[in-house]
């Protein structure tokens, strides 16, 4: 991977970072460009950026008129994916991907927030070579996306049937978590923390900052995702 990557990252609230990926990102001396929507920044040239990430956030897709700036956000990863970007959507990144690529959000039966099971339902593909079928992961969402067409789904819970889905081998949607460390766990769970009633599928604060056990296995299977997707990102 001798070429620098042009990475710019979407971010809608300042808890919500790339976590173990900025990881990544650094120890292959790629350039790392934001835009902080929250702080009503520019979009950037799209000529300028090889590979689009999508983070996570508290607002829905359809909050246009409180985040007036999800419109051209939306614009924006429907034009990289049609200009055969690499694109990767966490959780509400993801729901984002889904409804530009024709697909729908909405109200998921129960939110899931914490750490709690996957299982990898599409085990020939090889970005999920190294993937167990069941494992542990970080969730907080109360939403949920379908599966655009011509994507394949990548995971399911209990809690919510699509958790994942890969779009023509290079654009990536993850309803979850596998990037968080624990300083952005922390993040999260703090600043969410009026969330965290008892519910089915809602842990306590208290379990989940003292769950840190599958954060190491959680970022190597992203720095996979990312080796798979990224390592020939212009082709």
């Amino acid at each position: 991977m001798s070429e620098k990557l042009n990475i710019h990252c979407l971010q809608h609230v300042a808890f919500e970072g790339l976590g173990c990926m900025e990881e990544w990102i650094s120890k292959y001396n790629h350039n790392l460009t934001y835009t902080h929507l929250y702080n009503d920044e520019k979009l950037p040239d799209l000529d300028k950026i090889d590979v689009l990430i999508v983070m996570g956030g508290e607002m829905s897709i359809y909050d246009e008129i409180d985040f007036p700036w999800l419109k051209a956000e939306k614009r924006f990863i429907k034009e990289a994916i049609n200009a055969n970007k690499k694109v990767i959507g966490i959780c509400l990144g993801a729901q984002l991907i889904s409804s530009v690529l024709g697909g729908t959000v909405s109200i998921n039966k129960d939110k899931e927030i914490g750490w709690l099971p996957v299982e990898a339902v599409a085990p020939q593909l090889s970005i999920l070579k190294n993937v167990p079928t069941i494992l542990d992961v970080f969730h907080w969402h109360g939403e949920t996306f379908t599966i655009p067409e011509n994507a394949i789904r990548l995971f399911q819970s209990a809690g919510c049937a699509n958790q994942g889905f890969l779009y023509k081998d290079r654009v990536l949607g993850l309803q979850f978590h596998f990037e968080v460390t624990r300083e952005t766990m922390r993040d999260m769970a703090i600043a969410g923390q009026d969330e965290l009633i008892e519910d089915k599928y809602i842990q306590s604060l208290e379990t989940i900052l003292q769950t840190t056990q599958f954060l190491k296995q959680n970022n190597e299977i992203m720095f996979g995702f990312l080796d798979h997707l990224l390592i020939d990102a212009h082709n």
